[in-house]
């Protein structure tokens, strides 16, 4: 058992995530695009209750720790956000070039950036 008690606090839900290369392509080729300085996000609207999240890096970016550092930073604004994001989609998120050394704060601008233009930030925010 664990020494310490959680105090009443609610634990997070974890992201769904896109997994199989298949879902990838598949919203590769039927998703809709939208890209910043830092991630292009593509988008393809789902049947499902829920928003599941697939994160690219390449090697273009960095090595391995700035890639998995990077993918962190994404798969966090979104987690966070989630709640703010309407349900039913798949996202695959790919980060650039620039998003190489990048806070927190500014990658998370840039994820809610791209999902108001895809227009799934949900209003009531």
């Amino acid at each position: 058992m664990w020494p310490f008690v959680f105090c009443g606090q609610r634990k997070m839900k974890r992201l769904n995530a896109l997994k199989q290369n298949a879902d990838f392509v598949r919203v590769y080729q039927n998703g809709k695009s939208y890209a910043n300085r830092y991630l292009v996000m593509y988008l393809l609207r789902n049947d499902q209750d829920s928003i599941r999240v697939g994160i690219s890096v390449s090697k273009k970016v960095g090595n391995s720790v700035v890639r998995h550092r990077v993918k962190r930073l994404i798969r966090e604004s979104c987690r966070l956000n989630q709640y703010r994001f309407e349900q039913g989609c798949d996202l695959v998120i790919i980060a650039r070039k620039d998003a190489k050394g990048k806070t927190y704060s500014e990658i998370e601008g840039a994820v809610t950036h791209l999902a108001r233009l895809h227009h799934i930030l949900r209003s009531d925010e």
